[in-house]
């Protein structure tokens, strides 16, 4: 026998130990010590692991090389984001903008009067929330190596760049690194149909920031798979078969519906044996 034979073949196919195919792949064979070898393994199906093994391979270590965020990052942007989109929706909430009876405590006297008023401390909590949640998605996409991830961030700093004069009028500016500063004082002056109009109904500013951050929070969840799926080499640095159980059922469905096809081919052409051989990469998956 020549230097790969059956056990060879099968020493490629241990998904649990991982495996090295650069010999069969690459290396020169025996044109008559090889082909018995060649032949038991593609009826046996062994051939058929070692390419689907290998082409899954390839896949790794193309995903591998290419740049990017690691999963864990992109989890984290993830979570900004959905925070951001639930502080707008709290924004959005109609209740925050009806007046309710507003009990109020006389310092010097102690004596209490009731007044319908906005509850200002509640408005002022959630433009907080909102404030904080939005400078924190800016400040983890800022490091993002996530194309879609940036161009969402950057399509959302964009619209609040284009809102600044009308959010300038409740007390918010843009700061250093495109992040929001709040000026507490001149939220509690700000006109209150000013403030509905930005973080209530369709087509606002609120709904328009709230779109974009479920938007890189999907982007971000996508990527996060992407990036789990490189992660998929041994401690060696040999391939595991993480990688390998996401290709399977298609490579196996394409070799199932030639199986059929194959067993009679290989009847047919044993009978000939050795004087008809089929050739190694004549299926090739």
């Amino acid at each position: 026998m020549s230097s790969i034979d059956f056990h060879d073949y099968m020493d490629y196919t241990n998904m649990d130990t991982g495996y090295d195919v650069s010999t069969l792949m690459g290396g020169a064979s025996n044109a008559n010590g090889n082909l018995l070898a060649d032949y038991a393994s593609i009826k046996n199906g062994s051939y058929g692991k070692l390419m689907k093994a290998y082409c899954a391979k390839q896949e790794a270590e193309k995903k591998a090389s290419a740049p990017g965020d690691t999963a864990q990052k992109l989890k984290m942007i993830g979570s900004s984001a959905d925070s951001l989109k639930k502080s707008v929706e709290a924004l959005g909430n109609a209740s925050l903008w009806e007046k309710k009876k507003i009990t109020k405590k006389d310092e010097e006297t102690g004596e209490e009067t009731e007044t319908e008023d906005y509850d200002w401390e509640a408005i002022t909590k959630a433009v907080k929330c909102f404030v904080e949640d939005y400078n924190s998605l800016v400040e983890q996409v800022g490091n993002s190596d996530t194309e879609k991830v940036l161009r969402n961030a950057v399509w959302m700093t964009g619209t609040t760049e284009k809102t600044e004069k009308l959010l300038s009028r409740v007390g918010l500016s843009i700061g250093k690194g495109n992040k929001l500063e709040l000026d507490e004082e001149a939220l509690k002056k700000a006109n209150v149909s000013t403030l509905k109009s930005l973080f209530t109904g369709h087509g606002s500013f609120g709904d328009k920031i709230a779109q974009k951050a479920a938007t890189i929070n999907r982007a971000a969840s996508v990527a996060a798979a992407s990036a789990k799926t490189k992660a998929t080499y041994t401690r060696n640095g040999n391939y595991s078969d993480t990688l390998s159980k996401l290709y399977s059922s298609s490579v196996d469905k394409k070799v199932g519906e030639k199986k059929a096809v194959k067993d009679k081919d290989s009847a047919n052409r044993s009978k000939d044996w050795p004087h008809s051989t089929p050739s190694l990469f004549a299926e090739r998956e």
